[in-house]
Protein backbone atom coordinates (compact mmCIF):
# COMPACT_ATOMS: atom_id res chain seq x y z
CA UNK A 1 0.00 0.00 0.00
CA UNK A 2 3.20 2.29 0.62
CA UNK A 3 4.58 2.04 -2.59
CA UNK A 4 1.29 2.05 -4.02
CA UNK A 5 0.45 5.76 -2.57
CA UNK A 6 4.07 6.68 -3.48
CA UNK A 7 3.65 6.02 -7.34
CA UNK A 8 0.24 8.17 -6.85
CA UNK A 9 2.12 10.99 -5.59
CA UNK A 10 4.83 10.78 -8.51
CA UNK A 11 4.92 14.04 -10.34
CA UNK A 12 3.75 12.97 -13.77
CA UNK A 13 5.82 14.88 -17.10
CA UNK A 14 3.57 16.17 -19.65
CA UNK A 15 5.50 15.68 -23.13
CA UNK A 16 3.49 18.20 -24.82
CA UNK A 17 4.69 21.02 -22.50
CA UNK A 18 8.18 19.95 -22.20
CA UNK A 19 7.62 20.28 -26.46
CA UNK A 20 6.08 23.45 -25.53
CA UNK A 21 8.74 24.70 -23.38
CA UNK A 22 11.93 23.46 -25.96
CA UNK A 23 10.09 25.33 -28.78
CA UNK A 24 9.86 28.53 -26.81
CA UNK A 25 13.73 28.32 -25.60
CA UNK A 26 14.55 27.46 -29.15
CA UNK A 27 12.61 30.81 -30.74
CA UNK A 28 14.38 32.71 -27.82
CA UNK A 29 17.41 32.23 -28.81
CA UNK A 30 16.67 32.79 -32.55
CA UNK A 31 15.17 36.35 -31.29
CA UNK A 32 18.18 36.72 -29.50
CA UNK A 33 20.33 36.15 -32.16
CA UNK A 34 18.45 38.46 -34.57
CA UNK A 35 18.50 41.06 -32.12
CA UNK A 36 22.31 40.73 -31.80
CA UNK A 37 22.35 41.29 -35.60
CA UNK A 38 20.03 44.13 -35.83
CA UNK A 39 22.67 45.51 -33.08
CA UNK A 40 25.57 45.22 -34.88
CA UNK A 41 24.38 46.09 -38.42
CA UNK A 42 22.62 49.56 -36.73
CA UNK A 43 25.82 50.09 -35.01
CA UNK A 44 27.88 49.88 -38.28
CA UNK A 45 25.35 51.90 -39.93
CA UNK A 46 25.22 54.85 -37.33
CA UNK A 47 29.33 55.01 -37.48
CA UNK A 48 29.62 54.88 -41.26
CA UNK A 49 26.72 57.43 -41.54
CA UNK A 50 28.54 60.03 -39.32
CA UNK A 51 31.93 59.41 -40.93
CA UNK A 52 30.79 59.64 -44.50
CA UNK A 53 28.20 62.94 -43.63
CA UNK A 54 31.92 64.49 -42.51
CA UNK A 55 33.47 63.84 -45.32
CA UNK A 56 31.41 65.36 -47.70
CA UNK A 57 30.37 68.17 -45.44
CA UNK A 58 33.69 69.11 -44.11
CA UNK A 59 36.37 67.97 -46.04
CA UNK A 60 35.38 68.77 -49.40
CA UNK A 61 33.04 71.45 -47.37
CA UNK A 62 29.95 70.73 -49.95
CA UNK A 63 27.30 73.19 -48.82
CA UNK A 64 24.16 71.40 -49.90
CA UNK A 65 23.11 69.69 -47.39
CA UNK A 66 19.49 69.81 -48.38
CA UNK A 67 20.11 67.88 -51.43
CA UNK A 68 22.57 65.41 -49.91
CA UNK A 69 19.44 64.10 -47.56
CA UNK A 70 17.01 64.35 -50.54
CA UNK A 71 18.96 61.85 -52.21
CA UNK A 72 19.21 59.79 -48.77
CA UNK A 73 15.36 60.03 -48.96
CA UNK A 74 15.19 58.69 -52.54
CA UNK A 75 17.37 56.04 -51.94
CA UNK A 76 15.45 55.03 -48.98
CA UNK A 77 12.28 54.96 -50.28
CA UNK A 78 13.46 52.91 -53.61
CA UNK A 79 14.53 50.28 -51.01
CA UNK A 80 11.29 50.01 -49.67
CA UNK A 81 9.40 50.14 -52.16
CA UNK A 82 11.54 47.00 -53.69
CA UNK A 83 11.69 44.84 -50.59
CA UNK A 84 8.07 45.48 -50.03
CA UNK A 85 7.13 44.54 -53.76
CA UNK A 86 9.46 41.62 -53.04
CA UNK A 87 7.47 40.56 -50.10
CA UNK A 88 10.30 40.70 -47.98
CA UNK A 89 9.21 43.26 -45.23
CA UNK A 90 5.86 44.16 -44.56
CA UNK A 91 3.99 47.84 -43.65
CA UNK A 92 1.72 47.12 -41.16
CA UNK A 93 2.45 45.24 -37.96
CA UNK A 94 -0.61 43.27 -38.99
CA UNK A 95 0.78 41.19 -42.68
CA UNK A 96 -2.68 40.90 -43.44
CA UNK A 97 -3.75 44.55 -43.87
CA UNK A 98 -0.18 45.21 -45.72
CA UNK A 99 -2.51 45.13 -49.19
CA UNK A 100 -4.10 48.27 -50.10
CA UNK A 101 -5.85 49.43 -53.76
CA UNK A 102 -3.46 52.22 -53.90
CA UNK A 103 -0.22 51.03 -55.74
CA UNK A 104 1.55 54.55 -56.02
CA UNK A 105 1.82 54.95 -51.68
CA UNK A 106 1.53 51.70 -50.58
CA UNK A 107 -0.74 53.14 -47.90
CA UNK A 108 -4.20 53.99 -47.56
CA UNK A 109 -4.21 57.69 -47.94
CA UNK A 110 -5.67 58.73 -44.67
CA UNK A 111 -2.81 56.91 -42.86
CA UNK A 112 -0.53 59.17 -45.07
CA UNK A 113 -2.50 62.34 -43.37
CA UNK A 114 -2.17 60.80 -40.01
CA UNK A 115 1.21 60.58 -39.74
CA UNK A 116 1.80 63.67 -41.24
CA UNK A 117 3.01 64.76 -37.80
CA UNK A 118 5.40 62.60 -37.80
CA UNK A 119 6.96 63.00 -41.28
CA UNK A 120 6.87 66.71 -40.39
CA UNK A 121 9.51 66.54 -37.79
CA UNK A 122 11.06 63.73 -39.14
CA UNK A 123 12.31 66.18 -42.00
CA UNK A 124 13.50 68.77 -39.43
CA UNK A 125 15.21 66.00 -37.63
CA UNK A 126 17.04 65.16 -40.95
CA UNK A 127 17.84 68.83 -41.72
CA UNK A 128 19.38 70.01 -38.47
CA UNK A 129 21.43 66.57 -38.11
CA UNK A 130 22.89 66.89 -40.73
CA UNK A 131 24.19 70.62 -40.56
CA UNK A 132 25.17 69.71 -36.97
CA UNK A 133 27.67 67.41 -38.44
CA UNK A 134 29.45 70.03 -40.61
CA UNK A 135 31.23 72.40 -37.55
CA UNK A 136 31.85 69.92 -35.24
CA UNK A 137 34.77 67.02 -34.86
CA UNK A 138 33.23 63.28 -34.97
CA UNK A 139 34.26 62.58 -31.13
CA UNK A 140 32.88 65.70 -29.82
CA UNK A 141 29.73 65.17 -31.98
CA UNK A 142 28.95 61.59 -30.75
CA UNK A 143 29.42 62.97 -27.06
CA UNK A 144 26.83 65.47 -27.36
CA UNK A 145 24.39 63.50 -28.87
CA UNK A 146 23.92 61.15 -26.35
CA UNK A 147 22.30 63.50 -24.40
CA UNK A 148 19.87 63.36 -26.86
CA UNK A 149 17.76 60.74 -24.56
CA UNK A 150 17.54 63.43 -21.58
CA UNK A 151 15.57 65.13 -24.35
CA UNK A 152 13.76 62.31 -25.11
CA UNK A 153 12.39 62.06 -21.24
CA UNK A 154 11.61 65.20 -20.85
CA UNK A 155 9.39 65.36 -24.24
CA UNK A 156 7.64 62.29 -23.48
CA UNK A 157 6.85 64.00 -20.11
CA UNK A 158 4.95 66.57 -22.07
CA UNK A 159 3.22 65.30 -24.32
CA UNK A 160 2.35 61.61 -22.80
CA UNK A 161 2.72 62.33 -19.46
CA UNK A 162 5.17 59.48 -19.00
CA UNK A 163 7.63 59.42 -16.00
CA UNK A 164 11.15 57.23 -15.79
CA UNK A 165 12.80 55.78 -12.61
CA UNK A 166 14.85 57.42 -10.18
CA UNK A 167 17.44 54.65 -11.10
CA UNK A 168 17.15 56.07 -14.62
CA UNK A 169 17.28 59.46 -14.23
CA UNK A 170 20.78 58.91 -12.19
CA UNK A 171 21.94 57.02 -15.59
CA UNK A 172 21.12 60.04 -17.57
CA UNK A 173 22.32 62.47 -15.48
CA UNK A 174 25.98 60.68 -15.78
CA UNK A 175 25.91 60.90 -19.13
CA UNK A 176 24.58 64.69 -19.02
CA UNK A 177 27.34 65.11 -17.12
CA UNK A 178 30.29 63.03 -19.06
CA UNK A 179 29.03 65.25 -21.84
CA UNK A 180 29.74 68.39 -20.38
CA UNK A 181 32.94 67.12 -19.17
CA UNK A 182 33.88 65.96 -22.12
CA UNK A 183 32.91 69.43 -24.16
CA UNK A 184 34.68 71.59 -21.62
CA UNK A 185 37.81 70.02 -22.47
CA UNK A 186 37.17 70.64 -26.60
CA UNK A 187 39.74 73.23 -27.37
CA UNK A 188 37.85 73.59 -30.54
CA UNK A 189 34.48 74.78 -29.35
CA UNK A 190 32.44 76.33 -30.76
CA UNK A 191 29.05 77.95 -29.73
CA UNK A 192 26.71 77.93 -32.93
CA UNK A 193 27.80 73.98 -33.74
CA UNK A 194 27.24 73.41 -30.15
CA UNK A 195 23.86 74.87 -30.37
CA UNK A 196 22.70 73.08 -33.86
CA UNK A 197 23.80 69.60 -32.50
CA UNK A 198 21.54 70.63 -28.81
CA UNK A 199 18.81 71.61 -31.80
CA UNK A 200 19.29 68.42 -33.58
CA UNK A 201 18.96 67.02 -30.36
CA UNK A 202 15.54 68.53 -29.64
CA UNK A 203 14.14 67.67 -33.12
CA UNK A 204 15.40 63.90 -32.38
CA UNK A 205 13.10 63.88 -29.25
CA UNK A 206 10.12 65.47 -31.04
CA UNK A 207 10.33 62.87 -33.38
CA UNK A 208 10.73 59.78 -31.13
CA UNK A 209 7.86 61.38 -28.94
CA UNK A 210 6.02 61.52 -32.04
CA UNK A 211 6.33 58.16 -32.95
CA UNK A 212 5.48 57.01 -29.54
CA UNK A 213 2.16 58.67 -30.13
CA UNK A 214 1.64 58.06 -33.81
CA UNK A 215 3.34 55.42 -34.71
CA UNK A 216 0.99 52.74 -32.18
CA UNK A 217 -2.41 54.45 -33.56
CA UNK A 218 -1.22 54.23 -36.97
CA UNK A 219 -1.16 50.57 -37.01
CA UNK A 220 2.63 51.03 -39.02
CA UNK A 221 5.56 49.32 -38.45
CA UNK A 222 8.64 50.74 -38.44
CA UNK A 223 9.20 49.97 -42.11
CA UNK A 224 5.94 50.99 -42.68
CA UNK A 225 6.31 54.74 -40.94
CA UNK A 226 9.93 55.16 -42.66
CA UNK A 227 7.86 54.90 -45.78
CA UNK A 228 5.19 57.34 -44.89
CA UNK A 229 7.93 59.77 -43.97
CA UNK A 230 9.43 59.58 -47.40
CA UNK A 231 6.34 59.85 -49.17
CA UNK A 232 5.85 62.82 -47.40
CA UNK A 233 9.00 64.74 -47.10
CA UNK A 234 10.90 63.62 -49.97
CA UNK A 235 8.77 65.87 -52.67
CA UNK A 236 8.22 69.08 -49.81
CA UNK A 237 12.18 68.81 -49.97
CA UNK A 238 12.52 68.40 -53.32
CA UNK A 239 10.44 71.25 -53.88
CA UNK A 240 12.78 73.36 -52.00
CA UNK A 241 15.48 72.62 -53.29
CA UNK A 242 14.36 73.49 -56.20
CA UNK A 243 12.99 77.19 -55.46
CA UNK A 244 16.33 77.87 -53.56
CA UNK A 245 18.41 76.38 -56.55
CA UNK A 246 20.51 73.68 -54.72
CA UNK A 247 20.41 71.20 -57.51
CA UNK A 248 21.34 73.41 -60.11
CA UNK A 249 24.47 74.84 -58.02
CA UNK A 250 25.08 71.21 -57.29
CA UNK A 251 26.28 70.55 -60.80
CA UNK A 252 29.26 73.01 -60.80
CA UNK A 253 30.49 72.32 -57.41
CA UNK A 254 34.62 72.05 -57.95
CA UNK A 255 34.90 68.06 -56.25
CA UNK A 256 31.70 67.06 -58.40
CA UNK A 257 33.62 64.25 -60.20
CA UNK A 258 36.07 63.71 -57.88
CA UNK A 259 36.59 60.05 -57.12
CA UNK A 260 37.04 60.32 -53.43
CA UNK A 261 33.75 62.63 -53.16
CA UNK A 262 31.63 60.31 -54.98
CA UNK A 263 32.63 57.31 -53.26
CA UNK A 264 31.42 59.29 -49.93
CA UNK A 265 28.46 60.09 -51.27
CA UNK A 266 27.35 56.43 -52.58
CA UNK A 267 27.94 55.18 -49.46
CA UNK A 268 26.28 57.86 -47.33
CA UNK A 269 23.49 57.37 -49.69
CA UNK A 270 23.33 53.54 -49.73
CA UNK A 271 23.92 53.48 -45.29
CA UNK A 272 21.20 55.69 -44.70
CA UNK A 273 18.95 53.48 -47.41
CA UNK A 274 19.56 50.99 -44.79
CA UNK A 275 16.04 50.32 -42.69
CA UNK A 276 18.39 50.38 -39.93
CA UNK A 277 18.80 53.83 -40.18
CA UNK A 278 15.50 54.57 -39.40
CA UNK A 279 16.05 54.68 -35.40
CA UNK A 280 18.30 58.44 -34.77
CA UNK A 281 21.76 57.48 -33.71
Amino acid sequence: MDSLKKEEVLPLIDPAKTERRHETTVVASAMSSKGRYAALGYMVSAVLLVLFNKAALSSYSFPYANVITLFQMICSCALLYAMKSWKIISFTEDERQSITSNPVTLVPMKTLFHTLPLAVSYLLYMLITMESVRGINVPMYTTLRRTTVAFTMIMEYLLTGRKHSAYVVGSVGIIILGAFVAGSRDLSFDAYSYSIVFMANICTAIYLASIARIGKTSGLNSFGLMWCNGVICAPILFLWTLFKGDLEAMMNFTYLYSTGFQKASALLASCLANPSTSIPA
